[in-house]
């Protein structure tokens, strides 16, 4: 009986856990990205929305890049309750991704090809699935990397040079 009650409580706490994951927003034509001020429609690519605890609406962002760039910096709010970003694999098209969203830490991601996202700077490109991460792959280059390895790998390319070393 106590087994069954512990299990029960167990499986209540777990679905009240998922339960507190907001789904994505849809994207509303007035949405502007966080940092540039800009509609998102005028930006081709992924897009990010971070949700807050402490807002209702999501924090939108022009790009994946800026997405990962919210989450790294510490002067930016850390009560995430979630981030998603645009599944490329199921996006209606490159200038156009739509509510194609998924939750970024389901996402692989493609860093180096040829594409270029929100404000014409490298992007890293989400997909759902990793076989159309691949197929991206061949047509535009680039390499698969997790959410971690790719939040790294924006952060350095953000970081300015070091100082010069004299000859």
């Amino acid at each position: 009986m106590l087994v069954a009650l512990a299990a029960a409580v167990a499986l209540a706490a777990c679905s009240k856990e998922e339960a507190a994951v907001p789904p994505p927003h849809k994207t509303d034509v007035a949405a502007t990205g966080y940092y540039c001020g800009m509609l998102l429609s005028e930006h081709a690519g992924p897009k990010g929305q971070i949700l807050l605890e402490s807002r209702t609406d999501p924090v939108w962002f022009t790009s994946v890049r800026d997405t990962f760039t919210f989450l790294a910096l510490p002067e930016e709010p850390k009560d995430v309750a979630a981030v998603y970003v645009s599944d490329m694999g199921r996006a209606a098209s490159w200038e156009s991704p739509g509510d194609a969203w998924i939750a970024a830490q389901q996402a692989v991601y493609v860093l180096g090809s040829d594409r270029e996202g929100g404000m014409g700077g490298p992007e890293a490109v989400p997909f759902g699935d990793e076989a159309a991460a691949r197929a991206f792959i061949v047509e535009h280059g680039g390499r698969i990397l997790g959410l971690e390895e790719a939040k790294a790998a924006i952060a350095d390319a953000a970081r300015p040079p070091g100082p010069a070393t004299p000859d």
